[in-house]
């Protein structure tokens, strides 16, 4: 995953998930947030983050922070991704799959999510084995992460992107 500069960048964010968490202590219970965030550019680059804190509009910042110091970059391909990609982190696995323009983003939540911060406009998604939102992201950012654009294809195996077919 490549870092991404962040400075003064308009980026739209989206929460993805709220939890509340309570810890059983001595003298009660400790009530706290939890908060799922995902940011991207809207051009290529996005990234999540967990917050953490006693209220959620804390919580929600403290994820927003933590999205763009882990943003990734992707290559775009028009308005979709370059190629199927298979993403997987734990159970959960998520299937990416390019799609005509027109056809808007085929995606469940987390993943939707993830796809519209990037910028994917056209693209067709399947989230299989776990539903929980942690997982389904970080296998998107997982199958994101192993997209290669042509040009990059070609560089790597040395031939130019007129011969790769």
């Amino acid at each position: 995953m490549a870092n991404v500069e962040t400075n003064e960048i308009e980026f739209k964010d989206h929460v993805v998930a709220i939890n509340r968490v309570t810890k059983v202590v001595k003298g009660g219970k400790n009530l706290s947030f939890s908060a799922l965030v995902v940011v991207g550019d809207q051009k290529g680059r996005v990234g999540y983050g967990l917050g953490k804190a006693k209220e959620v509009p804390q919580a929600i910042r403290k994820g927003i922070e933590k999205a763009k110091k882990s943003m990734i970059e992707i290559p775009l391909s028009g308005s979709t991704i370059p190629h199927n990609v298979l993403g997987r982190f734990g159970s959960g696995m998520v299937v990416l799959k390019p799609a005509k323009e027109g056809t808007g983003i085929i995606a469940g939540g987390p993943v939707r999510a993830v796809m519209e911060s990037a910028g994917i406009k056209d693209v067709v998604t399947k989230s299989i084995g776990s539903a929980n939102p942690h997982n389904v992201i970080k296998a998107a950012f997982s199958g994101l992460s192993k997209l290669r654009s042509r040009q990059q294809v070609a560089r790597v195996r040395g031939i130019s992107i007129e011969e790769l077919s």
